[in-house]
């Protein structure tokens, strides 16, 4: 387990919050870890019937902890290995069968958005701002975000998130259909909590089947499978490797040019 990943189990309610606000909420692989164990434990837990994800701090998670991509393209052979054993989270976002509730505060980048297509009820404030900035990264969409967020908003709205890196705010996002509603910022947490209790609430059996039954198990698995394909190639192209540099060093990233090799 980790500090930055705080689990706590009332009512029926298993609460999970990032803890990490000095890095506005950034994921490490433990973090990933805990986060991943703590859902695929919910299944087993007469005691839970819904999850809550949170985050302390002024930002839901600004994704991926970018040290981890940049060490993975420089040839860390710990930081490549770790990435091979796939990431815990997406895994179990993937096949969970407890309801999932959202509540998203500030800036939620990358996963912080993708992750919310497996939630079942998600909540944002309204000032939150949600992007999705794999191409900019030079990097491709993963949690199977390709397959769900189209069907979600659309393919112009959802190409325009992942290659563009537009933003989307709190309104808009529930507007379109990613969140259920956008509320004041000081409310976010009453408004998830309530509508995770009453989740928890319901006949259980009733809930997890009516969940089984919205999602397409096996598909999400197979559109993981080949994003994380693709995923691992990029991470280590010429490509990444240019835009990692460009954010160490505050610059736009210049892919106009003929980019050779990895570090």
């Amino acid at each position: 387990m980790t500090e930055h990943v705080l689990i706590e189990k009332a009512g029926g309610v298993l609460t999970l919050t990032l803890n990490r606000p000095e890095k506005k909420n950034a994921l490490t692989r433990a973090m990933y870890q805990a986060l991943g164990e703590a859902i695929d434990g919910a299944a087993d837990d007469p005691d839970v019937r819904c999850v809550l994800i949170q985050a302390n701090g002024d930002a839901f998670t600004a994704g991926n902890d970018l040290g981890d991509f940049a060490a993975v393209n420089a040839g860390d052979t710990t930081a490549n290995q770790a990435r091979e054993g796939g990431n815990p989270l997406l895994a179990a976002l993937g096949r969970a069968k407890v309801p999932l509730v959202a509540a998203v505060n500030g800036r939620a980048v990358g996963v912080g958005v993708t992750m919310l297509l497996h939630c079942d009820l998600v909540y944002v404030a309204e000032d939150a701002l949600l992007t999705t900035p794999f191409v900019n990264l030079a990097l491709v969409p993963e949690a199977a975000s390709s397959l769900l967020l189209p069907a979600r908003i659309g393919h112009a709205r959802a190409f325009s998130m992942f290659v563009l890196g537009e933003a989307v705010d709190g309104r808009t996002a529930a507007a379109w259909g990613i969140a259920n509603a956008a509320v004041p910022a000081g409310e976010l947490r009453a408004k998830a909590r309530a509508a995770a209790e009453a989740v928890a609430s319901r006949a259980a059996a009733s809930v997890a089947i009516t969940k089984a039954l919205m999602r397409d198990n096996q598909a999400i698995a197979e559109q993981m499978s080949v994003e994380g394909q693709h995923f691992a190639a990029q991470l280590k192209s010429p490509e990444a490797k240019e835009a990692f540099a460009a954010f160490r060093e505050k610059r736009a990233p210049d892919f106009s040019r003929k980019l050779t090799g990895v570090a």
